[in-house]
């Protein structure tokens, strides 16, 4: 062992031996760059314990290193390091490196001026044409950046501290030329700015660096010795943290260390002093090492080990950190020394520590313990942008060509049958009988039982049945129970289908009724006779259950609707097929992967389904068929090999396919396979086990294997290594879902226990081990060891039948990658995860490049990436306990690994990774005591629930009709089929994601002082609860008695039921949205409470009375007894049941289609478009008003009477008769009919000339196209006067519909940074004196839509609207931008009436269609810069002031932000 812990811990070396040959001391360090940062690699496919070093040095030239980081020999790294260029002037140097995608930076420097100068060429390829170089010399006797007189054209002098200079075009790239002939500039340093995108591009975070050395130091450069370069090398690597460099990362490093000395040299330093610098620095890194006596190189290494062991031992065997390890060791050296000071000798001391087996017990501590390696790896510093994937998603719907079909006469006559028997339906089965059907229900009425079967066979058909007391078993019926004319036979009965007719057509069913009574049976078996024919249940017995609670209760099919049905369809033809062994079921399904390519997500969703209701056991996994181990591993491989042709073919569905290899299992490699079978025989018979349990298990072995036996298996080593305790067997199997039963019902049943003897543990738990490496490489997909193992490569060691095993590795894995392994293996059963997640999503990140691409071994890789997502899941969910006393960065950053393990798993993660990034930079701004951390991370926590959200609706629409449909083919059951898209979600890290958020709220709330609730809309009020999933589905509901709604979802577009005196919701619209008006304007209490506790309890309370009492940032509610009921409610309801109707005057045509804005007047136009003519040239010069035109009042009704649109007319006049009758599906057909009208020649023309003088562009300019658009857009904004939330909100103020007249307000849109609406009253606290408004990225319309998420919200008090205070950052992943364009604004006579707030009932259409851009928050100047965020902010808060005292009363205002410039758009009193 002392030999082992030499070589191991102590004389290991940093750097390992380097054979190139020193060529040019310019170009080429004497030693190997990887060399300096990098040991000796373990070799790949090999785990090996991980082994810190205690002291080693750089082999060339003596420099002692005290201590170091390092996992598997490598330097661990977490940031790269700043590049710098040095120069030669004999030639044009250059670098190069990414900016942003495609675009590339290259730099190239030479001399001019005879060698005096410095001529800089940048060039920067594929990118805008808007760069600018910040940048400024760098001068070794001043701090600041040096400003050179001689400057390129255009240059800017930016704050008196930088030169601006802009890059000039050619072609796609962008180019910059620099002079520089200061003799005291030594370098120059710049970033780059993409002014479009106000995008900073830095050189890994700092700024680059180009290094200028001229001729006179050309001597300098090639005089600097290479153990000064390699010295001052590793003096910056200990600086920085000792990470672990890529072999790039290294060279750059090496070269920066270079350029280090150059530069003191060009300072005037000689390299005497330099080398007494470094000699120094050298004996001050060494210093800890000189008290040590040098007498200690006599104390042998492994006496060192065992006295740090054993002082270790003594402090309670402590974590020790790198640092404490090393001090540990040469504490326990000077120990050992002062024993030999005092006269000791080596064997007296020997003999004094090593007692008993000490020896041997700190090898096996240091095994299990791993008491010397790193406790944590240090992270790469990554680009999250690089993790994104971005597909164009193909709507599932339009992949649906299954007409929905109407119930069949079997389905309806057995519904009457069972609704008119009037018990409960114990079973439901369906049975296809070739083009035909056999349908059965249970049913259970006062204690009699009676069966119902129905078919639509033509021909004279018979049953011949029987009666089970056990399953499986025929039992002739006794002759009370036969129905009249049966016919008794040998343990069965015959009795003839009676012939029927049902539904409308007449169809011919044939039935049979029959009563089984009280009678103690469990089943019915039975097959089918017609014309002599058997018909039987795909080769089987049709069998129907009476157990109460039925495992399998059938689902209608219905119609396959939003699945590939033709694929389930012939899944379900081939079940019986295959479930004769998984050789055959994975032979078809690799059959039908084929069937996938039509059917896109939708045929793979379905082979999914398939496949996890066979890893779940809810199919028959084998049917007495004897298959060899070796054909399912070859039936496994073939699968796995089309999945893994798919996923490299068919990137936009690579995380089904993921989910698809996770059900299958790896397959056998070689002949793993067939040894599942061999090694068994061998088990047995060195470990003389022939009989009783272990032979049952062989022959279930031989006969069909499972993935079974990786359970079996574990229990008997479980059961083993507990000493025989025969309970631990059982608790194994048990937790795994493998029961008495389950083990009997195998074609070869395990009927007994195990019973070894205690001289076998020992050979059977070291054999057994080892099968446990095979079965897991068949069986299992998600297994990490195995799928480590598999990569990696093994060959194992054992003795007899596992000699020879070898997997070979996977060649061209990342040189990090082996070592980052080991440390999860070493590290994957300790309670502290943190250190183990960061190693596993490092390991991802490493595997990540291999995955895509193509690679002969991709599925191996895969495999193991799918084991460590799921082993994040496992070790995130471990830590959960230890996070409840853990602070909030802790959770924050546990949140950050935890979510780029599913950006890592997830297609379309877009917003998942712009998640990521704003969890880093609340992470940042808690680093950095920013007051609104908390805030801006409540932002974050409230965008990636959504991003979870719109996840699990994705899998739900993708996959649970495929689980419903396919499994009412199946028999599944129906409790499992309901759960099926629950169960997928609640196994993935998704889940584990969103525990974490639900801890860490209430924790972020109360740092941001948000409290459990936000109050919308502050009423004190009281009624009955009634629980809603959502709003939407109640808003046209009456309820007769004050109602308290707690809804799950409102998204912001609703309206407000009658009745209604409250709605409570956890969801999160905002406070402007229409439905947040609406509650106001009502006098509805609403609010939002983000604390599920309080929300169940309030649900829990459901049909009681409350009494609800908002404060400024909470509610109080109470239940009261009916007769309590508090006044303000009742009185509130009496007012809107008397409210009178509001009376609207019919607007006439005005003979002109068109016209300007200095002719709206209220018989022309609406408020809307008269309120923004009168803010031109009134409000103050800063705040833009943008130029409108409109079509008036009356121009709807005079192009609907044209001859042209005759038919629109009468389809018009026919639908608001039905609707009129009550019947409300006509309005979508008057929305459809109105979109059929044609333009009259002079309502075109009257308006392209309007539009024109205005100053405003004619759509028609560009395209008869383009005014077909525009003309769609009036159309659409005419049309919705007929939306049902107009309509339906229109009759509840007795509106007469028809007086409603609608004009359309024509306006070019503002391509807006930001839109925001304010209201100069703040709507929740009912205060004048404060301004409330609400910022969103883009357009508006995701402010007053219905879009998830909040808005920036914020308050300004108007006496000092320099001093906006935030209320809350956005957490909406969506913004709408669009290109120059025009909007059409709806515009009628019932908006902002007196007593009803009309507005945002009618639709605003812009002529183009919204781009919808995922929102990246973590690069958006309105949230990382403070001083621009303040100038926004307080300039929206002057022009909402401005407008309210140019109209003297309270205004609802929209507007928009365009490169600093606010634009307001409408505006409308506050309601």
């Amino acid at each position: 062992m002392s030999n082992t812990i030499r070589h191991g811990l102590l004389h290991q070396s940093l750097c390992r031996p380097t054979t190139a040959e020193h060529q040019s001391k310019t170009n080429s360090p004497g030693v190997s760059i990887n060399a300096l940062f990098q040991a000796s690699p373990a070799k790949q496919g090999t785990i090996q314990l991980s082994k810190s070093l205690i002291c080693t040095k750089f082999r060339e030239n003596n420099l002692k290193v005290p201590k170091t980081d390092i996992i598997k020999g490598r330097l661990m790294v977490a940031a790269v390091p700043r590049a710098v260029l040095t120069t030669d002037p004999a030639s044009e140097l250059s670098r190069k490196c990414n900016l942003d995608g495609n675009s590339e930076l290259k730099i190239g420097v030479s001399t001019h001026n005879q060698g005096k100068g410095f001529q800089i060429d940048i060039q920067v390829t594929n990118i805008c044409d808007s760069l600018v170089l910040h940048w400024g010399g760098v001068s070794y006797e001043k701090k600041d950046w040096v400003l050179p007189s001689c400057r390129p054209d255009g240059t800017n002098l930016y704050k008196n501290r930088a030169l601006r200079s802009p890059f000039s075009k050619s072609g796609s790239d962008s180019l910059l030329k620099i002079e520089i002939n200061d003799p005291q500039i030594q370098a120059i340093e710049f970033l780059i700015l993409d002014e479009a995108r106000n995008k900073w591009f830095k050189d890994n975070g700092d700024n680059f660096r180009v290094q200028l050395v001229g001729r006179d130091k050309q001597i300098a450069v090639e005089s600097v010795p290479e153990d000064l370069v390699q010295t001052q090398a590793y003096l910056r690597w200990e600086r920085k943290g000792k990470q672990m460099y890529t072999p790039e990362k290294e060279k750059e490093e090496y070269e920066a260390a270079r350029a280090e000395l150059l530069d003191e040299i060009a300072r005037g330093a000689s390299v005497e002093e330099i080398r007494a610098r470094l000699t120094k620095s050298d004996d001050k890194s060494t210093t800890k090492d000189s008290n040590v006596p040098k007498s200690k190189s006599k104390i042998p290494d492994d006496l060192v080990q065992i006295q740090a062991y054993i002082r270790w031992e003594k402090a309670g065997k402590p974590n020790y950190s790198p640092d404490l390890q090393l001090k540990e060791f040469e504490e326990a050296r000077k120990e050992l020394q002062a024993e030999l000071d005092k006269g000791s000798s080596l064997d007296e001391i020997r003999k004094k520590i090593v007692k008993g087996e000490i020896q041997t017990k700190v090898s096996k501590q240091l095994e299990k313990k791993r008491y010397f390696t790193v406790e944590r790896i240090q992270r790469k510093e990554r680009d999250f942008m690089q993790l994104l994937n971005k597909y164009t998603a193909k709507s599932v719907k339009e992949k649906v060509s299954v007409p929905p079909q109407s119930p069949t006469a079997v389905e309806l006559f057995l519904k009457a049958k069972g609704e008119q028997d009037g018990g409960t339906i114990l079973n439901k089965l369906f049975f296809k009988l070739g083009d035909k059907e056999l349908r059965v229900i249970v049913t259970k009425l006062s204690g009699q039982m009676k069966i119902y079967l129905a078919t639509d066979l033509k021909s004279p058909l018979a049953l011949h049945w029987a009666l089970s007391r056990k399953a499986g078993e025929w039992v002739t019926p006794p002759p009370s129970l036969m129905p009249q004319g049966s016919v008794s036979l040998d343990k069965a009965c015959e009795t003839q289908f009676a012939e029927s007719y049902y539904g409308e057509p007449s169809c011919q069913v044939q039935c049979l009724e029959i009563e089984i009574g009280e009678e103690n049976f469990v089943g019915m078996p039975f097959v089918l006779l017609s014309g002599g024919n058997w018909i039987k249940n795909s080769g089987s017995d049709f069998y129907i259950d009476f157990a109460i609670g039925p495992k399998k209760v059938k689902k209608d099919a219905g119609d396959g609707k939003g699945t590939a049905k033709a694929l389930l369809d012939k899944i379900a033809e081939m079940e019986s097929e295959a479930q004769k062994s998984f050789m055959h079921r994975f032979n078809i399904a690799s059959d039908l992967v084929e069937w996938t390519k039509d059917a896109g997500e939708l045929g793979l969703a379905g082979i999914f389904v398939w496949m996890r209701f066979m890893a779940t056991r809810q199919l028959i996994w084998n049917k007495n068929y004897n298959v060899k181990p070796r054909e399912i591993s070859q039936a496994q491989d073939r699968l796995t090999d089309l999945l893994q042709t798919a996923y490299k073919s068919d990137p936009q569905y690579r995380e089904i396919l993921r989910m698809i290899l996770s059900t299958v299992g790896r397959g056998g490699e070689g002949d793993v396979g067939q040894r599942i079978r061999d090694e068994i025989l061998v088990i047995q018979s060195k470990n003389d086990c022939k009989g009783g349990m272990m032979e049952q298990w062989h022959q279930k072995l031989h006969n069909n294997t499972s993935p079974d036996d990786v359970v079996i298996c574990q229990a008997l080593i479980d059961y083993i290594k507990s000493d025989l305790d025969i309970n631990t067997y059982w608790k194994t199997l048990n937790s795994n879902g493998i029961t008495k039963e389950r083990l009997l019902s195998y074609d070869r049943a395990i009927r007994s226990e195990p019973d070894f003897r205690r001289d076998q543990k020992d050979g059977l738990l070291r054999d057994l081990e080892h099968y446990m490496r095979s079965l897991k490489a068949v069986h299992s997909g998600a297994d990490l060891e195995s799928a480590i193992s598999n990569c990696l490569g093994y060959s194992a060691k054992g003795q007899g039948f596992m000699v020879g095993v070898q997997i070979n590795p996977v060649p061209g894995l990342p040189s990090l990658l082996p070592g980052l392994l080991q440390f999860i293996v070493d590290h994957v059963e300790e309670k502290n995860v943190e250190p183990l997640l960061e190693g596993l999503v490092e390991a991802r990140e490493e595997l990540r490049p291999l995955l895509l691409n193509s690679h002969d071994r991709l599925k191996d890789l895969l495999f193991l990436d799918i084991a460590l997502d799921s082993m994040v899941r496992t070790a995130t969910e471990r830590g959960y306990e230890k996070l409840n006393d853990a602070g909030p960065e802790k959770i924050m950053y546990i949140i950050t690994l935890v979510l780029e393990n599913l950006a890592l798993s997830s297609d379309n993660n877009e917003d998942l990774v712009y998640c990521l990034k704003g969890w880093n930079h609340a992470l940042r701004m808690s680093r950095s005591r920013d007051d609104y951390w908390a805030l801006f991370a409540k932002s974050v926590l409230d965008r990636t629930r959504l991003a979870l959200s719109s996840k699990a609706e994705l899998y739900h629409q993708i996959l649970q009709p495929s689980a419903e449909y396919l499994g009412s083919l199946l028999g599944v059951d129906l409790q499992d089929v309901e759960i099926f898209t629950e169960e997928i979600i609640r196994s993935g890290s998704a889940a584990s994601l969103s525990q974490l958020l639900n801890r860490f709220d209430p924790i972020l709330r109360k740092k941001a002082n948000l409290g459990s609730w936000q109050i919308i809309s502050p009423v004190e009020t009281a009624g009955y609860v009634v629980v809603v999933d959502e709003l939407l589905s109640v808003q046209n509901k009456t309820y007769r008695q004050p109602t308290i709604l707690v809804a799950k979802i409102v998204k912001g577009e609703e309206e407000i039921p009658d009745g209604t005196v409250a709605v409570l919701t956890p969801d999160m619209p905002d406070v402007l949205s229409h439905v947040s008006v609406r509650a106001r304007n009502s006098k509805v209490c609403f609010a939002t409470c983000f604390d599920p506790n309080i929300l169940s309890d309030l649900q829990a309370k459901e049909g009681k009375l409350l009494s609800l009492k908002p404060t400024s940032a909470d509610v109080v509610y109470s239940e009261v007894k009916d007769g309590e009921l508090l006044n303000t409610s009742l009185t509130n309801m009496e007012e809107d049941g008397s409210s009178p109707s509001l009376t609207l005057v019919r607007k006439q045509f005005c003979g002109i289609y068109a016209i300007s804005s200095e002719e709206f007047t209220s018989e022309m136009v609406g408020a809307k478009s008269r309120n923004i003519a009168y803010l031109k040239g009134k409000v103050p010069s800063w705040v833009g008003i943008p130029t409108s035109v409109a079509l008036p009042f009356g121009v709807f009704e005079k192009v609907l009477s044209e001859s042209s649109n005759q038919a629109v007319a009468d389809t018009l006049q026919s639908m608001k008769k039905r609707l009129g009758e009550g019947e409300f599906s006509a309005l979508g057909e008057i929305r459809r009919a109105v979109l059929q009208l044609v333009a009259p020649p002079q309502l075109v023309q009257e308006l392209k000339s309007k539009m024109q003088s205005s100053g405003m562009p004619w759509p028609g300019d560009e395209g008869e196209q383009r005014w077909d658009q525009a003309w769609m857009a009036i159309k659409k904004v005419w049309a919705s006067k007929w939306n049902e939330r107009a309509y339906f909100s229109t009759r509840k103020v007795k509106l007469d519909h028809e007086y409603l007249c609608m004009a359309v307000l024509v306006q070019e849109i503002i391509n807006a940074d930001y839109a925001f609406v304010i209201h100069t009253t703040n709507p929740s606290s009912g205060d004048s004196s404060e301004i409330y408004a609400e910022v969103v990225r883009g357009l508006g319309e995701t402010l007053v839509g219905a879009y998830p998420g909040r808005a920036l919200s914020f308050v300004c008090k108007k006496s000092d609207l320099n001093s906006p205070k935030l209320l809350g950052y956005p957490s909406k992943p969506i913004g709408l931008f669009i290109r120059r364009s025009i909007i059409f604004r709806s515009d009628s006579n019932g908006e902002d009436l007196e007593g009803y707030a009309g507005a945002g009932l009618y639709d605003s259409v812009p002529m183009d269609e919204e781009d919808k851009i995922v929102l990246d928050y973590s690069s958006d100047p309105l949230i990382i810069d403070g001083d621009f965020r303040h100038s926004i902010l307080s300039s929206i808060a002057r022009a909402g002031s401005a407008i309210e005292e140019l109209y003297g009363s309270p205004q609802d205002i929209e507007g928009v932000v365009r490169d600093g410039k606010i634009y307001v758009v409408q505006t409308r009193p506050q309601m």
